[in-house]
């Protein structure tokens, strides 16, 4: 689970140029800005991640013109992504450890974008436990992992800035699912509209396994079409089989969405060894897209070739485009 606050040290600080009054600072894997002389390396703060929705206090006031809400943003120069604030924003009687998830003792909440009406749909159940959902972790927060894993054969796709659908067969039963909700079927919902254009529920039966496809949904009416593209279009990045609880490896997905003439997100490299340098990858995220080079990409997601859950996470991750948020993230 993602830990929009936690107690975590100042790892580095440098100076900003032509900056008197702000330095750069590093936290987990992060690069932010904070006051000059407010830390020092090693201190303890309470981090809070982009995509943080503060609670109404005068200690956030400042976040008010935002809608309370901490985004990306450029000062002096220097990109900064999250808000480093000093312990006592914390209860009294809290016990300070590295790590420590404070979200909720702090009454913070994640933003979600809102759904267009056309992908909403109607509730049929909850997400289905059988499947899991679709939500990569950042790099920055993965600094060990990238310790223990480096010179791992990956693969990179473009990460596409929709909203994320999930089909599914499982015993007979087809079904579709938002990013947490199974929808009722409705031809008037673009989720169920896709499945009836792409013949899906057909694709999926002449396997004769239970596989559910994961794929992102772009273009008009959905988020800020950043790629300006017409229509809606869908684009595939995995395939999870169900009875064996796994994601299939690079070439056996890729093979599949061929064979059912099914679109898989733009591959912007098939083969690529993983380095463990937060920065680099954060630099190898900045790109235009592949689908519409006028854009920017959103960032790019690296998996291992071969499947893998490590310690319960699986081996896959994002990189945000700290361009792409600067510009439509506002």
């Amino acid at each position: 689970m993602r830990k929009l606050a936690s107690i975590q040290k100042i790892k580095s600080l440098e100076p900003i140029e032509g900056a008197d009054a702000i330095e750069k600072a590093q936290v987990l894997g992060w690069q932010l800005v904070v006051k000059k002389g407010e830390y020092k390396i090693g201190d303890f703060c309470v981090y809070c991640e982009i995509d943080c929705i503060m609670p109404d206090k005068p200690e956030y006031a400042f976040l008010k013109p935002r809608k309370m809400r901490i985004r990306t943003v450029k000062l002096r120069g220097q990109v900064s992504q999250g808000i480093c604030f000093p312990l006592s924003v914390l209860p009294k009687g809290v016990s300070i450890s590295e790590n420590l998830d404070v979200t909720d003792l702090l009454g913070i909440e994640k933003y979600e974008p809102p759904i267009p009406a056309s992908l909403e749909g109607t509730m049929k159940g909850r997400f289905p436990s059988f499947i899991p959902k679709t939500d990569e972790p950042r790099v920055q927060i993965f600094q060990e992992f990238l310790d223990q894993h480096q010179g791992e054969k990956c693969y990179i796709t473009e990460k596409l800035d929709g909203s994320s659908v999930t089909y599914y067969l499982n015993n007979g039963e087809f079904g579709v699912c938002s990013r947490n909700l199974e929808l009722l079927e409705d031809d008037t919902n673009t989720l169920w509209k896709i499945a009836y254009e792409l013949d899906i529920e057909n694709k999926l039966c002449s396997l004769n396994k239970n596989y559910a496809l994961q794929a992102e949904i772009v273009g008009e009416g959905i988020q800020k079409n950043t790629l300006n593209l017409r229509g809606q279009t869908v684009f595939f990045f995995n395939v999870f089989d169900i009875n064996a609880y796994k994601y299939l490896d690079y070439k056996e997905f890729v093979s599949l969405m061929k064979s059912l003439k099914l679109k898989t997100v733009p591959i912007v490299e098939k083969e690529y060894i993983l380095e463990n340098d937060i920065n680099k990858l954060v630099e190898m995220s900045i790109g235009k897209s592949l689908i519409n080079p006028k854009g920017w990409r959103e960032g790019i997601v690296i998996r291992s070739h071969k499947e893998q859950f490590i310690n319960g996470e699986r081996f896959s991750f994002k990189v945000v485009n700290p361009k792409f948020l600067l510009k439509y993230d506002g």
